[in-house]
């Protein structure tokens, strides 16, 4: 017997571990159903369409070793008018994140061609599944040109409630549109 030898973890041993990786996932996986993701208590009713879901999950219920691939919709989930109106209203902005199933859209930095020596980034977040005044939430960021620096500068704290009022007017026109008859 060689010395490698002696560090082979024997086959016992890989089926223990591997048993023991394949419990932890199903623990984890059922602390999600434990924590009552994916109740639809919330869920819009009406017109509106049905919200985004956060995260998906296997369902397990089957026998084991069995492939079942039926996946059921858990976790938080957002508006789709009010991501949407998002989306529309900060479209002109270069966009570096964008997460439907989180809610959260991230700007990059943009200078409009008006004023070159100042630029803007906007944090956006969509915060419920359904279309309420309090469901969005903007935090804008604005810099200016100093000797070739940016440096951070003061924002108007109506332009954030401004921009916020926006996404929900073209929220509710969104809505509207889906509504009317065809």
């Amino acid at each position: 017997m060689t010395l490698g030898d002696n560090h082979m973890p024997s086959r016992s041993a890989f089926i223990i571990g591997r048993s023991l990786l394949v419990a932890g996932l199903l623990l984890s996986t059922s602390a999600c159903s434990w924590l009552g993701w994916g109740d639809d208590d919330d869920a819009p009713k009406g017109g509106a369409p049905k919200p985004v879901s956060i995260l998906m999950r296997q369902n397990t219920s089957g026998p084991v070793g069995t492939s079942n691939t039926a996946v059921q919709a858990v976790g938080p989930t957002v508006n789709a008018f009010l991501w949407r109106a998002s989306l529309d209203t900060i479209g002109f902005l270069p966009l570096v994140s964008a997460d439907p199933y989180t809610g959260v859209i991230i700007t990059d930095w943009y200078s409009p061609p008006s004023t070159p020596g100042e630029r803007f980034k906007i944090n956006l977040y969509v915060l419920d599944a359904t279309l309420r005044a309090d469901g969005v939430r903007v935090t804008v960021f604005r810099q200016v040109d100093q000797n070739g620096q940016w440096r951070d500068a003061t924002v108007a704290a109506e332009t954030n409630s401004q921009l916020e009022d926006t996404v929900l007017t073209r929220a509710r026109q969104l809505r509207i549109q889906q509504a009317a008859p065809k």
